[in-house]
């Protein structure tokens, strides 16, 4: 049976704030993801064309991170305004979620 000390340790320990995982961390977590960014996506989202938002990029990626990740990844699997379904790669979903996440991760 646990002790009183014990039980408030947890009891502590879980109202400390989790820290939201950035790019690194992310990439670390499951490096598909930074690959895949590195060879596909980074030709808009380096650079911002066609108003892809620009990797690391706070402001214009904050509507996206609202969202969510399931969300984002409809919008990535149909394609939207210049991006083409899948962002025109040919990574299985397992992948191209790995990518969004990195990518959502980077705005953090």
């Amino acid at each position: 049976m646990p002790s009183l000390v014990q039980i408030a340790l947890l009891l502590f320990l879980a109202m400390l704030p989790v820290p939201h995982a950035g790019a690194d961390t992310l990439a670390a977590v499951n490096p598909a993801g930074e690959k895949l960014y590195k060879s596909a996506c980074v030709v808009c989202h380096a650079s911002g064309v066609a108003n892809a938002p620009k990797l690391g990029d706070k402001q214009a990626w904050s509507p996206f991170v609202a969202q969510g990740v399931d969300v984002v990844m409809v919008t990535v699997l149909k394609g939207k305004g210049a991006m083409p379904p899948r962002g025109g790669s040919s990574a299985d979903e397992a992948t191209l979620r790995a990518a969004v996440e990195y990518m959502l991760g980077s705005a953090r």
